[in-house]
């Protein structure tokens, strides 16, 4: 046989072994699914809470209902100074025979932990509403404040219109900027905005239930809000805080790294 036909055999035999090698190989490739809480699998926490993932972002996340658990707001100790961090917060109450089942820090605060804007503990106002401009996420406007009223209904809502309102809170805390307002996102946050850190935040559904999230992974605006427009379903959300945010569920507290909280919200026993 011509020396030059058998190598031509030999190339096509080798391209054919090759061929049936990739076959084989490829079609035995399987992805397995992920663990843990990645994509929309849940891992149930205890008192309502849950992990869960929304678009590559872990989250921690509690829903409540204030008809039937006993959500307060807490500033200061009995002494008078404020608890600290929620970490603090926790012990303390612990030590006191009273413990949280789910806290979180609600609301931005000065140097010396005194809340920026209104404030309702137990019917009686800590600090009054604040309508001023300035710099920081408290002033990027619509800000808005989370409320319990005396029927025991919650509510997220601008400053603007909660102050026209006329609403009497057993509850309230004022933060900003509000992410979620009547279903819509803040006109100021972008797909795009390069600001990402650890956020903490607090929104209301349909049916009334309070959803308390933090985020385990640094998420930007958009992100966080869209979580809470789609994920959380809630139509009113607002913002707490950033990169010292905590919230204590299922007895950990979930923190980036303890940092100080000048007003606390909790789920008492």
């Amino acid at each position: 046989m011509n020396r030059y036909l058998l190598l031509l055999i030999s190339v096509l035999a080798t391209l054919v072994v090759a061929a049936i090698l990739w076959w084989a190989l490829t079609s035995r490739t399987t992805v397995e699914p992920a663990q843990g809480v990645e994509g929309n699998e849940v891992e149930a926490l205890t008192h309502g809470c849950r992990k869960t993932q929304v678009d590559g972002i872990r989250y921690v996340v509690c829903e409540i209902d204030p008809a039937t658990a006993d959500l307060e707001l807490f500033h200061a100790g009995p002494d008078g100074k404020p608890w600290g961090d929620v970490e603090g917060f926790v012990a303390a109450s612990k030590a006191e025979g009273r413990a949280p089942l789910i806290a979180m820090n609600a609301g931005m605060y000065h140097s010396d932990l005194s809340p920026v804007g209104l404030l309702v503990e137990g019917g009686e106002q800590i600090a009054p509403v604040n309508t001023s401009g300035g710099f920081g996420n408290f002033f990027l406007k619509p800000n808005g404040i989370f409320y319990v009223d005396e029927t025991g209904k919650p509510g997220v809502m601008e400053t603007e219109a909660y102050v026209t309102a006329g609403i009497r809170p057993r509850i309230a805390s004022q933060s900003g900027p509000m992410m979620v307002i009547d279903g819509q996102l803040h006109p100021r946050f972008l797909v795009a905005g390069t600001s990402t850190y650890t956020r903490n935040g607090i929104g209301v559904t349909p049916e009334g239930k309070v959803v308390m999230a933090l985020s385990l992974d640094p998420v930007n605006f958009y992100g966080f809000a869209m979580a809470f427009k789609n994920a959380f379903d809630c139509p009113n959300a607002l913002f707490f805080d950033g990169s010292v945010s905590a919230l204590y569920a299922d007895g950990t507290v979930y923190a980036e790294k303890r940092e100080p909280a000048g007003t606390v919200i909790a789920v008492m026993e």
